[in-house]
């Protein structure tokens, strides 16, 4: 194998393949992929197996949104000559990496997850909480280590999940005596969380309050004017509430004119500007982002079999990533491969022969 000279940083990232993307995806994630593709070495995980932790009675659902996924991916500008895009199923060494990982973390520990916590009271599982599930922490571990990455976009809401890898990694490596695998820092994005559309939470293909990459102008259209903003500006001329409104939630993740957004802040917290002429702004925006978007996405839709090339060719080199990566903890832990324990059963034997 040819010596891997690519010191850049390690990026992971990735997403449950449970449907097509959207615009919360696109400002939480999406936009700085696309920006660091080009300074960082960069894995990009269609997390299929994750997401059977609670899709598991609808497996159909999993496999023909990997191809959506990774439509997104590539239409938003996602670069296969820069980025990896892989298939978390077809990279054995990840399973038995969790495997592993799960002897170094405990019950309790997983349960007091906050990033598991609030996901188990959305689910409303109770106590019927799948194992899969509960065990999403050791999972994203595995993930994150097995690429050795170092660096990991997620949402503030996430970054639980990256601080119990950290505990994990160091564990282990304290287990075997040296630093096998690096400690992994959450990248933060300056754009919160995104709402939905109707105010109530993040935004969400569940909840029906999401505006998805594929929207078409009438959809776009139709969400603008569905938007949450102050329930106590009933007219124009009256002073208005910037926080808490939507619009300008939105405004601020897209609107590159910083200086006419904070102009328009202040202009509707004195009154005389209507929430119509605000939308109008926003839809515009949206618009020219999406459109493109849209457009891209259109045309690879037409030729799935070359998606679906580059997200082989991207799990084939994944996979020997990730393979190395276990065959260093196995041997850091004293876990001799089966043909190793053969070779030695066979020396045995024969020094006992002669």
């Amino acid at each position: 194998m040819p010596l891997d000279t690519d010191q850049r940083p390690v990026i992971l990232t990735g997403d449950r393949t449970t449907g097509p993307l959207h615009l919360g995806h696109y400002a939480g994630s999406l936009r700085n992929r696309v920006a660091l593709q080009h300074s960082h070495r960069q894995y990009l995980l269609l997390a299929d197996t994750q997401a059977l932790t609670d899709n598991a009675a609808d497996p159909a659902k999993v496999r023909r949104n990997v191809l959506e996924v990774a439509l997104d991916y590539l239409a938003v500008g996602i670069d296969p000559a820069k980025t990896t895009i892989c298939l978390q199923s077809g990279l054995p060494a990840l399973a038995e990496l969790t495997l592993l990982y799960l002897n170094f973390v405990t019950v309790s520990r997983l349960e007091r997850n906050p990033t598991i916590k609030e996901e188990i009271q959305a689910r409303g599982f109770g106590r019927d909480i799948p194992a899969g599930f509960l065990c999403y922490p050791a999972a994203q571990a595995a993930d994150i280590t097995g690429f050795k990455a170092t660096v990991v976009p997620v949402g503030e809401d996430q970054a639980p999940l990256i601080e119990q890898t950290n505990e994990i990694v160091r564990r282990l490596n304290r287990q075997i005596g040296r630093a096998v695998l690096p400690e992994a820092r959450a990248l933060i994005p300056s754009v919160g969380r995104l709402p939905g559309v109707d105010g109530k939470g993040k935004m969400s293909k569940s909840q029906g309050n999401a505006i998805p990459l594929s929207a078409t102008p009438d959809d776009i259209r139709d969400a603008v004017r569905r938007m949450y903003t102050d329930p106590n500006h009933l007219r124009a001329g009256e002073p208005g509430t910037v926080e808490g409104n939507v619009v300008f939630t939105y405004l601020d993740a897209f609107d590159e004119d910083r200086a006419a957004v904070e102009a328009l802040k202040a202009h509707y917290r004195r009154g005389g500007l209507g929430d119509a002429a605000v939308k109008r702004r926003l839809e515009d925006i949206l618009q020219a982002l999406l459109a493109p978007i849209r457009e891209r996405r259109a045309a690879l839709a037409q030729d799935p079999g070359y998606v679906l090339d580059i997200v082989r060719s991207g799990t084939r080199a994944a996979r020997e990533r990730t393979q190395a990566t276990l065959d260093e903890v196995r041997s850091g832990l004293g876990l001799l491969a089966f043909e190793r324990i053969e070779d030695r059963a066979c020396a045995l034997r024969d020094s006992t022969a002669a």
